[in-house]
């Protein structure tokens, strides 16, 4: 059974990439460079070990399964739910426990000091699992949402609508009667109006997160929980605007 896909305000899209950011900059400090929002590094490594025969990058090499497997649940449990709101509420609270989870085995084997210790594995696992989760929630029920926490594409749109936006903005200019410009124009700008709050989100994310990981270390994730815990209140009492 489908979901329908829901309109996500801007603020709810806008802190789901913050918490990301966050726990992306946290991984990064404490988990020797892991980003745990995307994958894409993954590929490269495995690529790399494979010729290399480096077993040095146990984590990176299992991130691709990881966030494929959370990826997979999550539709799972989308098309379990049947329905928009609990589609929304299950997904949220098993991303929140996963970064429960990843915040009490940080805190319990940080510092980390070999990255295939058995701690920095645990953590790393759950940090990449609940970014999976996260990535197939949005893909799934968010209505024209860009990626939460992959910023490559969504860099690669704005750039994609700046050039539409000037190219139709100077046809509008030169042919003041042709529709087709000014609809263009217009398109392109709400492109741009559901992209700019996830992308100013996770850099904010990625700023606060290494801030308040240099203050408090390991404590800083319960930032991303606050954030979603307030996002799944949202997503619980709100009306879901479906279509």
């Amino acid at each position: 059974m489908s979901v329908q896909a829901v309109k996500v305000p801007k603020l709810v899209t806008g802190l789901l990439a913050f918490a990301a950011g966050v726990v992306d900059a946290c991984t990064y400090l404490a988990l020797f460079g892991l980003f745990v929002a995307q994958v894409t590094g993954s590929f490269v490594i495995v690529g790399v070990q494979l010729i290399r025969l480096d077993p040095s990058s146990l984590i990176r090499v299992i991130a691709i399964p990881i966030f494929f497997v959370a990826g997979f649940i999550t539709a799972v449990l989308v098309a379990l739910a049947g329905r928009t709101r609990p589609a929304l509420c299950w997904t949220l609270a098993v991303e929140i426990a996963l970064l429960a989870g990843f915040v009490a085995s940080g805190l319990l084997g940080a510092p980390f000091t070999k990255p295939n210790e058995t701690m920095a594995v645990v953590t790393s696992v759950l940090g990449i699992a609940a970014m999976g989760v996260q990535s197939g929630m949005v893909r799934l029920v968010a209505r024209g949402v860009p990626s939460t926490n992959v910023m490559t594409s969504n860099m690669t749109q704005v750039a994609l609508d700046l050039a539409h936006w000037t190219g139709s903005a100077w046809r509008a200019w030169r042919h003041p009667h042709d529709a087709d410009a000014d609809i263009a124009r217009r398109r392109a700008r709400a492109h741009f109006g559901q992209i700019w709050p996830v992308i100013l989100g996770f850099l904010a994310g990625t700023i606060c997160g290494a801030l308040i990981f240099n203050a408090i270390g390991f404590w800083c994730p319960l930032v991303s929980l606050a954030v979603l815990a307030g996002v799944l209140t949202w997503a619980m009492f709100s009306e879901p605007n479906a279509g």
